[in-house]
């Protein structure tokens, strides 16, 4: 599966949209969005992983580079993976749970709430 990333502003955030596999192939397109919009001055990005299927480390890193990114230049990172229910879960989630790093980011379940000033970040 091919991923797609879609862009849009909810207010002073930049929302992305990110659906399909973020793997070793496609994750280099992420951080190219990710980075972009750092260069036009949009220091609060949400990445909306809802509709990733599939991460390997490869996608892992760009998370965990765009965090780092984004607190270099005082802006704030915020994910957007959904809870679909205990045994089925969001897949990165569970990866980044695995891999010991879900603390390190601050995750919504959609983006009215990854965008809203006042709301705080589901628990890890």
């Amino acid at each position: 599966m091919m991923l797609k990333v879609d862009e849009d502003r909810q207010g002073a955030w930049t929302v992305l949209h990110v659906s399909g596999e973020l793997d070793l192939v496609s994750s280099p397109v992420v951080r190219q969005h990710v980075h972009e919009a750092v260069a036009e001055g949009h220091r609060d990005v949400v990445l909306d992983l809802s509709g990733v299927q599939f991460c390997d480390s490869s996608g892992v890193g760009v998370l965990i580079a765009s965090r780092r990114l984004l607190h270099s230049c005082r802006g704030r990172l915020r994910l957007i993976l959904p809870a679909r229910g205990a045994e089925e879960g969001s897949h990165v989630n569970r990866v980044l749970a695995a891999l010991g790093v879900r603390r390190l980011f601050d995750v919504y379940e959609d983006t009215e709430a990854a965008t809203d000033e006042k709301a705080a970040p589901l628990s890890a």
